[in-house]
């Protein structure tokens, strides 16, 4: 299995973030590029939000968030106490389509249950078909549409 490093994002990695949120494939999917630069560096040091750069072969390429749910439940329903929500996305164009997402999205989320995490959710749009893909490869099943304040999503759900 290629294992990928997760190393905690800082305001030196802003620059980066910010580039990345530029790109076509992730303005598509997570929307103005300002807007979504504001969330990100602002959640920072928040004390329920985790943000890691994805790296592989020591070169970053990938953000994903890991954030409590009980914090920032976004009309999921009832979930556990220690159920945490992700989002992620790949900011180099040329390591979209490669079998990255699921790979590293299935290493973090067995990374989390090692360490007592009962289940993980998250949200993709219910038209992102490469999203939902890459998570069902790393072991999330499809619960169903919910709505959340930036519209429709499918919900999906490993544990």
């Amino acid at each position: 299995m290629t294992a990928y490093a997760f190393r905690a994002m800082s305001r030196d990695d802003l620059p980066m973030i910010e580039r990345w949120l530029a790109a076509p494939e992730v303005m598509r999917w997570w929307g103005e590029p300002d807007e979504q630069y504001e969330v990100v560096s602002g959640d920072l040091d928040h004390p329920d939000m985790v943000q890691f750069i994805v790296e592989f072969d020591g070169r970053p390429f990938a953000y994903i968030q890991c954030y409590r749910l009980s914090t920032w439940n976004p009309g999921f329903g009832e979930q556990p106490r220690e159920a945490r929500g992700i989002d992620q996305f790949i900011g180099e164009d040329e390591m979209i389509g490669c079998g990255h997402g699921s790979k590293f999205i299935r290493q973090f989320v067995d990374e989390l249950f090692q360490n007592g995490t009962p289940r993980v959710l998250t949200d993709p749009s219910p038209t992102n078909g490469r999203a939902i893909r890459a998570y069902e490869k790393a072991g999330f099943t499809k619960v169903g549409v919910v709505e959340t304040p930036d519209g429709p999503s499918l919900l999906m759900m490993r544990q």
